[in-house]
């Protein structure tokens, strides 16, 4: 019989498991509490889980963590951790440390389904998508490893699906992994601790909202059709417009803003009438927008807009009223920058075979 990873269930799915097996409901918190709470995988150390069930769980589940194959420091404090998975598929998580919060960047998939240009991993191509396990195993590694503050509470204050991948085009198990991330005794996060980026997968945004309306990112990175569909190619499938309306759909009424990602590439997106069309675009809509410093990947086409350029960008939707965010570069120098994850894995799209056919071409 195979035997279940207990990482792939949620509060719901570990009460179906034990009672599926005679135990009694209330074995699910204390399993979650030793996970979750404890760090603890090893079924014997368990206490207070009679030693008969400790026995039988041997048999029946586990409790897999990836393999870490490389852990990285940056000069700025950032963390990087390429993580083996049990198909020998390797993904990245980031930890990014700042004074008030200390923030996790989770990936939802091995390389990514999209195709945007400016991205590092999406040039990678894509394998496929993570269980449940796996990206809430990214939480686990990086826990331990980080270990608790001087007052006893987790580093690992908030978490971003901004990693490898496009969260929802792998929901179901994104919205499970962020259900053990929010329950009480899984990670104990709070929601607006909680964000989700998305390039603007519509229908499941909109589902999204129903189930679990964590903070909301999108990757807009154009303030038109014709821009947006070059860089960011899902925009020919629900153009702009249409995200939008989402976008206010899923904030609703009140004091909740999406955060808009605007990655700036030199003379290709960061001129002043892009600044201007940009505020036009986003005028009405409950919005904060967050500059990203393009972070060059190598045989990348782009490159970072000049300090000048993103602050005169800034200057412009800022006088607009638009709450904007210039991003400070993190981690860049061990390759865990914004765009910049990549892993390593077997690329079932040849997206990387074609795209370094082409780039051999042109240095021909």
């Amino acid at each position: 019989m195979d035997k279940k990873n207990l990482l792939d269930l949620d509060r719901a799915g570990l009460v179906e498991f034990f009672a599926g097996h005679g135990e009694k409901s209330f074995r699910a918190t204390q399993v979650m509490k030793w996970i979750y709470g404890q760090g603890v995988t090893d079924f014997d150390a368990m206490t207070n889980i009679s030693k008969t069930l400790r026995a039988g769980l041997y048999d029946i589940a586990t409790i897999d963590l990836p393999k870490v194959v490389s852990d990285s420091l940056s000069e700025d404090g950032s963390r990087k951790w390429l993580l083996q998975m049990a198909d020998d598929n390797c993904i990245e998580a980031v930890f990014i440390p700042e004074a008030d919060r200390g923030t996790l960047c989770v990936s939802s998939q091995v390389g990514c389904m999209l195709n945007c240009s400016f991205c590092s991993t999406a040039q990678q191509g894509f394998n496929r998508n993570l269980t449940s396990a796996e990206i809430i195993s990214q939480l686990l590694v990086a826990a331990m490893a980080l270990g608790q503050t001087a007052d006893g509470e987790r580093r690992i204050s908030n978490v971003v699906m901004m990693g490898m991948g496009e969260p929802l085009l792998n929901y179901d198990n994104v919205v499970r992994a962020m259900g053990v991330m929010l329950d009480d005794y899984g990670f104990g996060l709070s929601k607006r601790r909680i964000t989700l980026s998305t390039a603007g997968v519509v229908p499941a945004l909109r589902q999204l909202r129903q189930d679990c309306d964590v903070s909301l990112a999108v990757s807009l990175h154009a303030p038109d059709d014709l821009l947006r569909n070059q860089l960011v190619p899902l925009n020919k499938k629900y153009p702009i417009s249409v995200l939008l309306e989402a976008c206010k759909e899923y904030v609703g009424e009140g004091r909740r803003r999406v955060t808009f990602e605007y990655v700036m590439l030199a003379g290709i997106n960061d001129s002043d009438g892009h600044a201007r069309q940009l505020a036009r675009v986003l005028e009405g809509v409950p919005a904060k927008v967050n500059l990203i410093p393009f972070n060059p990947f190598p045989e990348t086409r782009y490159q970072r807009s000049s300090g000048n350029r993103i602050h005169r960008f800034f200057e412009i939707l800022n006088s607009a009223g638009i709450v904007t965010i210039t991003r400070r570069t993190r981690g860049d120098d061990i390759d865990a920058a914004c765009g910049q994850l990549a892993g390593e894995f077997m690329d079932r799209t040849r997206r990387r075979e074609r795209s370094q056919q082409k780039h051999r071409t042109v240095a021909q």
